[in-house]
């Protein structure tokens, strides 16, 4: 059987539901852009004149969970099938975005580089237990107004895995989207076959600002899947109650969701978000508190009470080196993600409260990710009964290592992770020269990025990428990319 994790009853997740259905009715949610207002009025809304309030009552709500797809998928580059937001699938990608990467010569944090990306991107490539990349990093050397579409069309040009993403101007979207066309060759193509997911932030409480919800219209009528990631934080923007937090976050979800469906009906989205605690003695945000996690939990388990796949900002961790808080908090926070079946896990990799990636902790949280999905196999009998043979076999010879069954079954049952992860003895561990964690991380990421294979999407749609790009850089004012941006192995 499947090992799983619940946190609230059904009648807890349906009195939290009422609940902000209720606080979209009478305090409805504040909206930042008129066409979204329009948008909503037209179809029923209460929005006052000259406001910028929409009240959402139950029969908008009742028919956006109609239309919104309970599952959907996402496929690669070269069009293969890679995620399948069903029942309690889990997938992990890398969180995102950071302003700053640890730096694995010297330890520090320092502002990213192109260059530092297209690294990222090789290693995400070659990690078998992260299924998508995201646009991880904000590289610092190319023109802000470009960033969005630049993250995005350095994951398209160097790697295959799909891509978690968003905008944060409206303008960037188009750009953002003509990328997707390139690789997929039609909108038709693109809406069969998804290769992202775009973030879409309400704000709290209870907000959408005017990029945001375009953001989400813009993506709902192009059939771009997207993640909604509201960010309650208890005890500052959000009641301090994990309950009451879960009622916010049920409220801004359930008013994206409303915004979505109506720009289009059957809109495919993700019920996520990336919520948590607030530390009054530091003024911070942790992500690696229990109950952060336990709020991510939870918030899926009402996604699918509401019969939607989920996501959460989870598995991630608020020290600023990898280290044994690194670990602890990832740790604990990708078993919990996988318990709780939430489908999309964003976090490996993540430092410094959601600021910093680091490439050497994406290569131990891979490992971990690996356990966790080791552990969703749970456990079963695997030709165990009758037992008494087996341990004749194993009196006779004094051990099983070679024995039929131990052969049949060994890589089905122990997990062996890579070389990240230090099983040797005492002995060998000094023979093989004593390496830290952080060293072994190093070799891995070296190891990876010498041997990443370059995306096999065909020449000409390399070049295509290119030319979008670059026309794109130079209306924001800059003479052309950085040359990182084109070091393609042969």
């Amino acid at each position: 059987m499947r090992p799983t994790l619940k946190l609230l009853d059904e009648e807890l997740i349906d009195r939290i539901v009422a609940e902000a259905r209720d606080v979209l009715l009478k305090l409805g949610v504040e909206i930042h852009n008129p066409g979204v207002l329009s948008l909503l009025a037209d179809h029923g809304a209460s929005v006052g004149q000259g406001r910028q309030r929409a009240h959402l009552g139950g029969d908008l709500i009742d028919r956006a969970l109609k239309t919104v797809p309970r599952s959907f998928k996402l496929f690669d580059a070269l069009g293969n099938e890679t995620h399948d937001f069903a029942g309690d699938n889990v997938y992990f990608t890398p969180g995102s975005a950071a302003i700053n990467i640890l730096d694995g010569r010297t330890g520090e944090m320092r502002r990213p580089e192109t260059a530092d990306y297209v690294d990222f991107v090789k290693v995400t490539s070659g990690l078998q237990h992260i299924a998508s990349q995201s646009t991880a990093l904000i590289p610092a050397d190319v023109e802000p107004r470009i960033s969005d579409s630049y993250r995005l069309y350095l994951s398209l040009l160097h790697g295959e895995k799909p891509v978690v993403t968003g905008a944060f101007t409206i303008e960037a979207f188009e750009i953002m989207k003509d990328l997707q066309l390139a690789v997929r060759g039609s909108e038709q193509a693109l809406r069969e076959k998804p290769l992202t997911v775009f973030s879409c932030c309400p704000t709290a409480p209870i907000k959408w600002s005017d990029v945001t919800s375009q953001n989400l219209v813009d993506c709902a009528r192009a059939s771009i899947p997207v993640e909604f990631i509201s960010m309650p934080l208890s005890g500052f923007m959000a009641p301090v109650t994990l309950v009451g937090s879960l009622v916010q976050q049920t409220a801004e979800t359930l008013s994206g969701l409303v915004i979505s469906q109506l720009a289009n009906p059957g809109h495919p989205v993700l019920y996520g978000g990336s919520p948590a605690v607030f530390d009054v003695r530091y003024e911070t945000t942790p992500m690696g508190a229990i109950e952060t996690m336990m709020l991510n939990c939870a918030n899926s388990e009402i996604g699918k009470r509401l019969g939607m796949p989920t996501q959460g900002y989870i598995a991630l961790s608020d020290a600023k080196q990898l280290d044994a808080q690194a670990g602890l908090e990832s740790g604990i926070g990708a078993v919990l993600a996988a318990l709780s079946g939430i489908n999309s896990v964003s976090g490996p990799g993540m430092l410094d409260f959601e600021s910093c990636q680091s490439l050497e902790k994406l290569v131990v949280d891979n490992e971990i990710c690996g356990m966790a999905y080791r552990l969703l196999d749970g456990i079963e009998p695997r030709e165990d009964f009758p037992s008494i043979p087996l341990f004749e076999e194993l009196l006779r010879e004094k051990h099983l290592l070679i024995a039929d069954h131990t052969r049949r079954y060994l890589r089905r049952e122990i997990t062996f992770p890579g070389p990240v992860i230090d099983r040797s003895n005492r002995d060998r561990w000094f023979r093989e020269g004593r390496l830290t964690l952080r060293e072994r991380a190093s070799r891995e990421v070296a190891r990876l990025i010498e041997k990443h294979v370059p995306s096999r999407l065909p020449a000409e749609t390399k070049k295509e990428l290119t030319r979008l790009m670059e026309a794109e850089a130079r209306r924001c004012g800059m003479q052309g990319l950085p040359t990182a941006a084109y070091s393609i192995p042969s």
